[in-house]
């Protein structure tokens, strides 16, 4: 029988191991300890996420906050109810047209041709409603569906074939702009029904003034928020899963209510709510539901996060890829629409200037990353208003139409620099 000796250089015992977590000790969320910790761990975690770069809305928040504040002390009268009104009445068209560059965003991609294809849209819709004597909702979807169509053969080149996105739309720049020119004609320009479906998108107010749809309309909105809120919390919480607390619902739902009744109350001072407003806000929230609470919606952010590793999650990454510029057309068609609705008629020149750079700026300045992977719909709403507030303002104060276009390119420049950086602070922060 041998007998086993310690020598001085092996330890006598092994060191135990940590002990594994249990069903007994399970991991705690640290979410929840913030939750735990009241107003502290919040005021804590909202300065991790900014040292960490993780900016979220707070920038665009505080910038609309002193745009306003400066054109008012300005002019006196930027923040009057009708000039309020009037923003929100021409943010609809470049707003919708940013909302599709928000899903082409998230894709790390970039679509050059959407001006053209509002364009191209509102020439179709506005022929066949005024010269063919179609109906005008008629004219309408077959404008859309053409803008659909254009889109999935845009992305079958990027998708299938492996022609670069900024290749294909590019392209596709030139060749919607001379479908334009071609369905509008020698003359060049088709006015839109008077008094017509068209005519009225973007001038027509619920009610003719009645001041219940504002206020329906901003009850209605917090109301559902609410309860969306509580039935996550309540899910949340059967599932085990770190839920918001009460008292967190609540101040949001109350910081929403403040916001959205601030709002009516505004509109209601001037003709109440206009019809683009509530487009656009509709198209908002559904396309916000579909990317944030479906499965196509988190496929799009795989894809944008990283292509191969999408692909091999099983993800029919051409299929996204496809329907994403689908989405994008029919959101610039239904922009092209609110134009032609704007100017009274369809010609040459709609969707063309600074109709694309304004759009892929309300995206980029709301919070899109142009690196894909981040960004909501919410961003387009955010980064319109930005942009149609500093033109109004400066439209106010008479400044030079070339000096407006330079202040947007800062705007747009600081935006981008902005998400770079923030970007860079991530990675270093190991997020």
């Amino acid at each position: 029988m041998t007998t086993e000796q310690t020598t001085p250089d092996e330890p006598a015992a092994a060191t135990p191991a940590p002990a594994e977590p249990t069903a007994s000790t399970p991991a705690v969320d640290p979410r929840l300890l913030v939750r735990e910790s009241g107003l502290a761990g919040y005021l804590a975690e909202f300065k991790q996420k900014m040292k960490n770069g993780d900016l979220g809305s707070v920038p665009v928040v505080l910038g609309l906050i002193l745009i306003g504040a400066i054109f008012q002390g300005i002019t006196g009268n930027f923040l009057n109810p009708d000039n309020l009104t009037h923003i929100t009445q021409w943010i609809a068209g470049p707003g919708l047209i940013a909302v599709g560059i928000v899903f082409v965003l998230l894709l790390g991609e970039i679509d050059l041709s959407l001006g053209s294809v509002a364009g191209a849209s509102a020439a179709i819709a506005a022929v066949l409603s005024a010269r063919s004597g179609y109906s005008e909702w008629l004219s309408c979807l077959i404008a859309v569906a053409a803008a659909l169509a254009i889109g999935a053969l845009q992305g079958f080149f990027f998708a299938k074939i492996g022609v670069p996105a900024f290749v294909v739309t590019l392209a596709g720049l030139l060749a919607w702009s001379g479908l334009q020119e071609y369905v509008l004609g020698d003359k060049g320009t088709v006015n839109v029904v008077h008094d017509g479906v068209l005519a009225n998108l973007d001038n027509y107010f619920l009610g003719d003034g009645d001041i219940v749809y504002a206020w329906g309309l901003a009850v209605v909105a917090v109301a559902l928020f609410a309860a969306g809120q509580f039935l996550d919390a309540r899910r949340r919480t059967a599932a085990g899963l770190t839920a918001r607390p009460v008292s967190e619902i609540a101040l949001r739902t109350g910081v929403l209510a403040v916001v959205a009744l601030a709002a009516a109350y505004m509109l209601n001072q001037d003709r109440g709510l206009p019809l683009p407003v509530l487009v656009f806000l509709t198209v908002v929230v559904v396309t916000d539901f579909v990317l944030r609470r479906t499965s196509y919606g988190r496929q799009i952010f795989a894809v944008g996060g990283g292509v191969e590793a999408a692909r091999r999650a099983g993800i029919n990454v051409s299929w996204v890829r496809i329907s994403v510029f689908m989405i994008s057309a029919g959101m610039a068609a239904l922009g092209g629409l609110f134009y032609a609705s704007q100017q009274g008629s369809a010609d040459k020149i709609l969707g063309g200037g600074n109709v694309l750079m304004n759009s892929i700026a309300a995206a980029v300045i709301g919070g899109t990353s142009l690196f894909g992977g981040r960004g909501k719909t919410w961003s387009a709403l955010l980064g319109i208003l930005v942009i149609q507030s500093i033109t109004t303002g400066l439209d106010m104060v008479h400044v030079n139409q070339a000096i407006q276009y330079m202040i947007t390119g800062a705007v747009l420049l600081a935006a981008v620099v902005l998400d770079s950086v923030s970007r860079r602070t991530r990675k270093t922060a190991a997020r």
